[in-house]
């Protein structure tokens, strides 16, 4: 998505009364404009609003002023009106300004920030900050994936709208914030490799069906004695030793089902004979499956 498509996404201004709230981290978020000025000629006068007003030029020039600063602005550029900042918009005759625009209060909720934190949510909420920036992110991608939603209103909008609404307040916020306020730890994620996290995948879903080593290695489309080596460095456990742990596991869930016998959970965990599943499952539970059963999965020491 570019700046040409925002061009089309007048229907914007259709949200309201599809996009009401939603929640972004510790806050809330109540959207109360959102709009569309074509490419015309238009001046909005001296005012002020008690929400935050945000404006992306999609072409044209003209001029923002807030207070006493006057900026021009053009295409590629995203301006911000903070809660009682008195400001005006005028498009240019020559080359006439065109926006999307949309207006937004933050509240804090007890999940909130606490004082003097900063983060994405300072572009929004620091009085000090810029007003005018050229960094859009994903902007016009949202805006112009927000006016479809409103143009094509379908069964399970409102969870779409409010994804799509929270990203564009915090690519908002983040246009305006200082970059060491979007500094930020990665998450720790797995540090499995995607052909072993495939593998895993691999393993759970097939428990009740035979498996090979050269099963799984194909699955990921790697040599048997690869995928057993890289397998084993990342889990520290072979694969069929692996399975057989998943498989004994699940059979410990399905015996608290007292409708099921025990042949059908040893067959639905992959056993085709129910005394080499009782005797697996011995060994790694220490009872048996019907003692396991009795016990309701709690061995009291």
């Amino acid at each position: 998505m570019s700046l040409q498509d925002v061009a089309e996404a007048g229907r914007l201004a259709e949200l309201a009364g599809l996009l009401g709230t939603c929640r972004v981290g510790g806050f809330q978020v109540d959207f109360v404009s959102w709009g569309f000025h074509p490419t015309s000629p238009w001046r909005n006068y001296w005012h002020r609003h008690s929400f935050y007003e945000v404006c992306l030029a999609y072409s044209g020039a003209g001029r923002f002023s807030t207070g006493a600063e006057h900026h021009g602005v053009g295409t590629g550029d995203v301006f911000l009106a903070r809660p009682g900042d008195v400001h005006e918009i005028e498009s240019s005759h020559i080359d006439p300004l065109g926006i999307a625009y949309w207006g937004f209060a933050l509240r804090a909720g007890r999940d909130g920030p606490r004082p003097g934190e900063r983060g994405w949510w300072s572009g929004l909420t620091d009085t000090t900050g810029p007003t005018v920036s050229r960094r859009i992110g994903s902007l016009a991608s949202l805006v112009t994936a927000l006016a479809d939603q409103a143009a094509w209103v379908r069964s399970g909008y409102e969870t779409g709208l409010a994804g799509l609404g929270a990203a564009l307040v915090v690519d908002t916020a983040r246009a305006f914030a200082a970059e060491d306020d979007l500094r930020t730890e990665s998450p720790v994620g797995s540090q499995l490799s995607p052909a072993v996290a495939a593998m895993q995948r691999h393993l759970a879903d097939n428990l009740s069906r035979p498996m090979t080593v050269r099963d799984v290695a194909a699955a990921v489309h790697l040599s048997e004695r690869h995928a057993e080596r890289l397998f084993r460095e990342q889990t520290g456990a072979s694969l069929m030793t692996t399975v057989r742990r998943m498989r004994l596991d699940l059979a410990a869930v399905l015996l608290l089902d007292t409708d099921t016998t025990v042949t059908e959970v040893a067959r639905a965990c992959g056993y085709l004979d129910v005394r080499a599943f009782s005797t697996a499952f011995r060994r790694l539970h220490g009872h048996s499956p019907l003692a396991h059963r009795s016990l309701r999965g709690t061995l009291h020491l």
